[in-house]
């Protein structure tokens, strides 16, 4: 453990003029801790405590040395909106980063430390746990709060779980930051990788690098929120389900009435309970619909057989609206300023996209209406086309496939191919790429076998690997668990794990591709673009939110960071990238606007 000298308020120029020293790079890693009040930087073996604000500390060493802060997670360092004023560009989070390397959601402290210090994962120690078997104190120091780390190895539960409350102790915690930094970097660099770079960092660091990033921008998007103009989305919900009730009792009359829209089309259905799946088929069976469930996808090529059915459709939107997206969610998740905001997460447990609550990842077409954009400032929406196939086409390295790339609209040329109709080719990519074998998609996975070799091998062979329930590993380096089958394991149980993992090793490997992208625009647009934000992440589309007069600037920039982004992500390969843009008011009518749209951006080996 570094030691730790005390710096006043003042004396922040001392550690500003150690980073300064010859042989400080831009880049070096800065641990940093932040607590009630108190801020903790280390660099090197050294570690500092610092009294003071901690947005002025990062401040101060960010011109001095443009550092990658180092930190256990974004999470950690106080409230988002503090955070999201710090200003920082390149950091490491370590949360982020133990979740790419060994799957999962789980990565709290002890269990980031544990990891990188190879300790099993089973024996972490918990605050309040009945440890018979711990290390005796005069062993552990733990009549000294202040040591971080038993003799076992372990963090002391009491500094996992809690912020630092002196700067001592943010100090030391900037410190053991560092330490598993170091080990994290170079598992990744010593990982065998056939992708590693021969010149600049390898693919995982890369990887890392913008995972982090990711996880800096989930917190700024949480602080920052989705502007939304309450009276609008008022109206909104009224129109689908109906004035404000006044009371529970309202309610209930309100919901009954909305119900009776669809029974009053069946003789004798006035106690069917909709919500109920199984009342609903027998409700459909009396009108002659036999179904063998009654999903909306199943039930909408059906919607002009019966009045009833087309009343079924439609009241699941209105329900949606008034049990999710009503007035109590209006007035729980939209501020007084007009944002709409909820908890972000850089990525989920499965292949990595990034996710939100508050309905900002669900929001039904019908209340996009209600997405404004604010006095002098317009959306730029911008989304990857395509983004799935074209990122097989790179880690797969099928040089067939990557061909197809090159057009705007990749299922034209693979139709000439497959010597089949556009809208058949799309049927064969997407069946290649989720596993389906049965219907139309039959007789398209194999005009794709012989087409595109390469590719569906890649595929199949991690569809091996998810049937064998072994871990398979995505294009930039994120380990994707196989789940358990519960015994007895029957063969379907066993399919359904392939497909998962087939598909997990493109969908993870886009989530990758997309995040790069995003963290390339948000650095490049604080950077460029004063009062320009990313204010949506949702699957492969960016929503951003800045003033008018930068709209055509952006639309430039957003280009520009694509073919970036791909750059790092696919070095050397062939495949191109498409974004289609739109500028807007209201993001409803982004898919109307597809004027603005990028070329293929096309790159070849160095």
């Amino acid at each position: 453990m570094p030691d730790v000298t005390q710096v006043s308020r003042t004396d922040v120029a001392g550690v500003v003029s150690h980073l300064r020293a010859p042989g400080a790079a831009a880049g070096t890693p800065v641990g940093l801790a932040i607590g009630s009040g108190v801020v903790g930087v280390a660099a090197g073996d050294l570690a500092w405590a610092v009294d003071g604000p901690a947005a002025e500390v990062v401040r101060l060493v960010s011109e001095a040395c443009s550092p990658r802060w180092v930190w256990w997670s974004a999470g950690s360092l106080g409230p988002p909106e503090a955070l999201a004023g710090l200003g920082v560009t390149a950091c490491w989070d370590l949360s982020a980063v133990h979740r790419l390397e060994h799957g999962g959601t789980a990565a709290g402290p002890a269990l980031v430390w544990a990891a990188a210090q190879g300790l099993p994962e089973t024996d972490v120690p918990r605050a309040g746990q009945l440890d018979l078997l711990a290390p005796p104190d005069e062993a552990t120091g733990a009549d000294d709060p202040e040591q971080p780390v038993r003799s076992d190895g372990y963090l002391r539960p009491d500094w996992a779980e809690t912020a630092p409350a002196t700067p001592e102790r943010a100090a030391r915690w900037a410190a053991l930051a560092l330490q598993v930094q170091a080990a994290q970097l170079h598992t990744l660099l010593t990982r065998p990788d056939p992708r590693a770079r021969t010149r600049g960092a390898p693919l995982a660091v890369l990887t890392a690098w913008s995972e982090s990033a990711a996880a800096l921008l989930a917190v700024e998007l949480a602080a920052g929120g989705l502007p939304l103009d309450r009276s609008v989305a008022e109206r909104l919900i009224t129109r689908h389900v109906g004035p404000r009730p006044r009371d529970e009792a309202a309610a209930v009359r309100d919901r009954r009435s909305r119900d009776d829209e669809v029974r009053r089309h069946v003789p004798g259905a006035e106690e069917v309970d909709l919500r109920n799946p199984a009342q609903v088929r027998e409700l459909l069976g009396r009108i002659g619909i036999d179904v063998p469930d009654t999903r909306s996808w199943r039930l909408e090529p059906l919607r002009a057989a019966h009045p009833a059915v087309a009343a079924l459709l439609d009241w699941r939107k209105s329900e949606r609206i008034a049990t999710t997206y009503g007035y109590s969610w209006l007035d729980s998740h939209v501020a007084a300023d007009g944002r709409l905001r909820g908890a972000w997460s850089g990525s989920d447990g499965a292949a990595g996209r990034m996710t939100a609550q508050a309905g900002l990842h669900n929001l039904p077409a019908e209340l996009r209406a209600a997405v404004l954009a604010e006095p002098d400032h317009v959306f730029v929406r911008a989304d990857l086309g395509q983004v799935e196939p074209r990122v097989l086409a790179a880690v797969s390295g099928d040089q067939a496939f990557a061909e197809a790339t090159r057009s705007p609209d990749l299922y034209s040329p693979v139709a000439d191919r497959l010597g089949c109709d556009r809208p058949t080719a799309k049927v064969a990519v997407l069946a290649a790429m989720y596993g389906q074998t049965s219907g139309a998609a039959g007789s398209a996975l194999q005009a794709m076998d012989k087409a595109y070799p390469v590719a569906m091998r890649f595929l199949r062979a991690a569809e091996e690997e998810g049937k064998a329930g072994r871990d398979v590993r995505t294009y930039g380096g994120r380990l994707v668990r196989m789940y358990p089958l519960s015994a007895p394991v029957d063969a379907a149980a066993v399919a359904a794990r392939g497909r998962y993992a087939r598909n997990a090793v493109v969908q993870g490997a886009a989530a990758e591709l997309f995040k790069m992208w995003a963290v390339t625009v948000r650095a490049a647009l604080r950077a460029d673009v004063p009062g320009a934000a990313i204010v949506l992440c949702l699957h492969d589309e960016l929503l951003l939110h800045v003033p008018r007069r930068s709209a055509a600037e952006v639309v430039t920039l957003l280009r520009a960071a694509l073919a970036e982004a791909a750059g790092r992500w696919a070095t050397g390969s062939p495949v191109g990238f498409v974004a289609e843009v739109a500028t807007v008011d209201c993001w409803a009518d982004a898919k109307d606007a597809t004027s603005l749209t990028t070329a293929p951006v096309v790159r070849r080996a160095p």
